[in-house]
């Protein structure tokens, strides 16, 4: 759905403000067109990224552009859905660090988005096939993926315990101190979509009586105590977070998502992250009365005047309703998701308003180099 009739300002088809620059925490960026993470299933089982990854990513660099990497598991327990990357082994870190390299000789700044599924994994994917974890052993509606892409009713997840629950602390800081080691710009923390940080901020998941439980200060704990964590490896005008919310992926709500998502939005803007990135609803046909009716046509504009950082806004925009949210200030950079996959010059083609490549759905979950690497170029190149 277009943003222009949420931000109430005339657009025309020239752009400009999107060609600017902007001081993004510690990076200087040559312009606000961001490719933001996007799963693409093509690491080898042993959450190593692919050998062709590199040449995808550096297709996609521009110099001084801002590039976050695909969600990536801090741990096997994180991990919900097959072949995708992790950086908590050795020879995950060297795959990444090749993938840096090759974004880092284009120019651009590279960052790590740091992923915990919860309870949307699998027990495939699991050690030993545990279960998957969650604040609360409440399974989500719809379906997991197994480690074999087969499609099966979510399981009850196993309701963490707090010694469990430093654990994953634990395993942000070292993911985040492998991110370093391969090379990365930064991190961004993944707590929206549905997974594991998000379960525990909204009251539909989290069940819980304890010190992570009831009370907004109490559900939002966790995800402070991992920013936390990953501020004693990484400066915070390194750090990002990413937020969704009213948004019913992963069978989410909360009873009181404005004051939810205001109290977390200011303590996060308290703490000088380098950014917050923000994910308008799509998704507003999957809404019911129970879930979320109330939601507001864009998230952006409600929380804008509680985050006093740099804000990156996502989720269905156009070059002209991209140029309109930077030009109404309800965003300071714009993340074009599929809008990458298939236009891997897409920074020149939205500035020059030349056509689109069209993605082909069929090729953007798993596979190889087809619909991955393969997508042109304005001047018909590949590479």
């Amino acid at each position: 759905m277009p943003l222009v009739f949420l931000i109430k300002i005339k657009t025309t088809g020239h752009i400009m403000k999107l060609n600017t620059t902007f001081k993004l925490g510690a990076l200087a960026l040559s312009h606000r067109i961001v490719m933001p993470p996007l799963t693409r299933m093509r690491a080898g089982a042993d959450g190593v990224p692919s050998h062709f990854a590199a040449a995808y990513y550096a297709q996609r660099a521009t110099p001084g552009g801002l590039i976050i990497a695909e969600a990536t598991q801090i741990s096997q327990q994180g991990q919900g859905y097959p072949q995708t990357p992790g950086i908590y082994t050795d020879q995950q870190i060297e795959g990444w660090t090749q993938v840096v390299k090759a974004v880092k000789g284009k120019g651009a700044h590279f960052v790590l988005q740091l992923w915990h599924v919860g309870r949307i994994s699998h027990s495939s994917l699991q050690e030993g096939g545990a279960l998957p974890v969650a604040p609360s052993a409440i399974a989500p509606k719809g379906n997991a993926f197994t480690s074999t892409f087969g499609r099966v009713p979510h399981e009850v997840p196993h309701a963490l315990e707090q010694d469990e629950i430093k654990d994953i602390v634990a395993a942000y800081k070292r993911a985040a101190e492998n991110a370093m080691k391969a090379g990365f710009d930064g991190v961004e923390i993944h707590a929206a979509n549905g997974y594991l940080l998000q379960q525990f901020l909204e009251n539909n998941s989290n069940l819980r009586q304890d010190i992570y439980g009831g009370c907004i200060e109490n559900r939002a704990r966790l995800l402070f105590e991992v920013l936390a964590a990953v501020a004693q490896v990484w400066p915070m005008d390194r750090i990002g977070v990413r937020l969704s919310p009213y948004s019913d992926v992963g069978d989410m709500a909360d009873s009181d998502p404005a004051a939810l998502y205001t109290y977390v939005i200011t303590k996060l803007s308290q703490q000088g992250i380098a950014y917050l990135d923000l994910i308008e609803p799509q998704a507003r046909a999957g809404l019911t009365a129970e879930k979320n009716l109330a939601a507001p046509e864009s998230v952006c504009t409600l929380f804008r005047p509680m985050f006093t950082g740099p804000l990156i806004a996502s989720g269905g925009f156009t070059a002209q309703t991209a140029e309109a949210a930077l030009n109404a200030g309800i965003a300071d950079l714009v993340g074009f998701g599929r809008m990458f996959i298939a236009n891997p010059d897409l920074p020149k083609r939205l500035v020059s308003g030349a056509a689109l490549n069209e993605p082909n759905p069929k090729t953007i979950y798993g596979g190889g180099e087809a619909g991955y690497t393969d997508y042109e170029f304005l001047d018909g190149q590949m590479a």
